[in-house]
């Protein structure tokens, strides 16, 4: 039986943020968007969502007189990204 893939990592955005984010302790908005290759706009977007469903925790700060984004996954997001990738695991083996 196919399950649900989730929607909110089933955009191939948001899925290489919270792939990057599962493996290291936080993550600022530069790296991710330099290992992503994504416009600032659109990350800046899929970072919001990430955020407003639970996945991930954003922190803004300052150095300086430059704003500073960092991110960390949380334990909502490191469990349904763990689902997630049982999900497509299932699609991808045959019966």
């Amino acid at each position: 039986m196919y399950k649900d893939l989730d929607p909110i990592l089933h955009s191939q955005l948001r899925l290489a943020v919270v792939s990057i984010l599962i493996n290291v302790e936080k993550a600022d908005f530069a790296y991710l968007k330099e290992e992503t290759g994504a416009s600032s706009g659109n990350l800046s977007v899929q970072i919001t969502r990430l955020k407003e469903a639970g996945y991930i925790e954003v922190k803004k700060k300052f150095k300086g007189n430059y704003p500073q984004t960092s991110c960390r996954i949380t334990n909502l997001g490191r469990e349904r990204f763990e689902a997630y990738v049982r999900a497509i695991s299932a699609y991808l083996k045959p019966k």
